[in-house]
């Protein structure tokens, strides 16, 4: 499944700008970087589950925001992209 992770972390402390950084790692071993605090990640439901165990760990409630969105198939028909980015095809031939 695709699913897109976003999130703002507090950065007006020295705690807050660690959970950042601890935020992003998690979400750069799980997916793609899409926007400076969005990620795209091709994940099975177990994958999902522990990827939100994860980062609820590391925010702060009182302070942070995390969303999840499950994207539904087929991506081709929900995910239009526009800009110099483009999104890594996973399902695509992998060519080194």
């Amino acid at each position: 499944m695709l699913i897109i992770v976003t999130y703002d972390v507090s950065t007006e402390t020295a705690a807050g700008r660690k959970r950042l950084r601890r935020v992003a790692k998690a979400c750069e071993r799980s997916g793609q970087r899409v926007q400076k605090s969005v990620f795209e990640c091709r994940v099975d439901e177990m994958q999902y589950e522990q990827l939100e165990r994860e980062l609820l760990a590391e925010i702060d409630p009182e302070h942070d925001n995390l969303r999840f969105y499950r994207i539904t198939e087929p991506t081709e028909l929900r995910v239009k992209e526009y800009g110099i980015f483009r999104a890594v095809d996973f399902e695509g031939p992998l060519v080194i």
